[in-house]
């Protein structure tokens, strides 16, 4: 691949702004507080747009399906995937944090750590198979695409895509709606994936003042 092409490469971006990042930390640490909005705001952006994203996908598929039986099979497949695959991550991070530790040895301040993470363990704690399934159920329809809830996004795409094919013709103008709304959504996410090399440095330079990796 020629040098020309390959600086247009998205990977080979990102890679460079993690590599200068990771520098200008070791140089200069007092500048991660002030990068770490760029960090910070990526990770909001591609939030953002996460749930309308599985929503409109996951919608539109079903809704072209014409056979009944394979839109269940396929709803409920898409249920145990990310149950399966979300329980798997779960076990992976469990037992990698326990016999690898990362992050032991760091020089990292507990008052510069966020309070969420308490709130996390103790919601954690106090989560039961119920209270999970029940978290699953959002309070309206169309909450879960402005929440952070994504079994909830699941269900509510689920639902809507089996209710359009059980009412193709009547609802025909709401599958064309969602079908043009597609094109808008998917150009923000490539909008979004050009600033990943400019979030890729602020997070890497960030970690400078939260880790206390200097060089000097």
């Amino acid at each position: 691949m020629k040098a020309k092409q390959l600086y247009k490469q998205l990977y080979f971006q990102v890679i460079i702004a993690i590599i200068v990042g990771i520098l200008l930390g070791m140089f200069y640490p007092e500048l991660g507080e002030k990068m770490k909005p760029l960090g910070d705001g990526f990770i909001k952006l591609v939030k953002m747009i996460i749930a309308p994203v599985i929503f409109i996908t996951l919608t539109l598929g079903i809704a072209h399906m014409t056979d009944l039986k394979k839109v269940g099979r396929i709803a409920v497949k898409a249920m145990i995937y990310f149950l399966t695959f979300s329980t798997l991550a779960l076990v992976i991070g469990l037992v990698v944090g326990n016999i690898l530790q990362p992050g032991h040895g760091l020089n990292i301040d507990p008052s510069t750590l966020s309070g969420d993470v308490s709130q996390y363990q103790q919601k954690a704690h106090e989560t039961t198979l119920t209270g999970f399934i029940m978290n699953i159920i959002p309070e309206t329809l169309f909450s879960p695409l402005v929440g952070e809830n994504i079994l909830q996004v699941l269900l509510v795409a689920i639902l809507m895509g089996v209710a359009l094919v059980l009412t193709k013709e009547k609802s025909q103008k709401v599958t064309e709606f969602l079908q043009d709304l597609s094109t808008p959504v998917f150009k923000i996410v490539h909008m979004l994936m050009k600033l990943a090399p400019i979030g890729a440095f602020g997070a890497w330079l960030s970690l400078s003042e939260n880790t206390g990796f200097i060089l000097f």
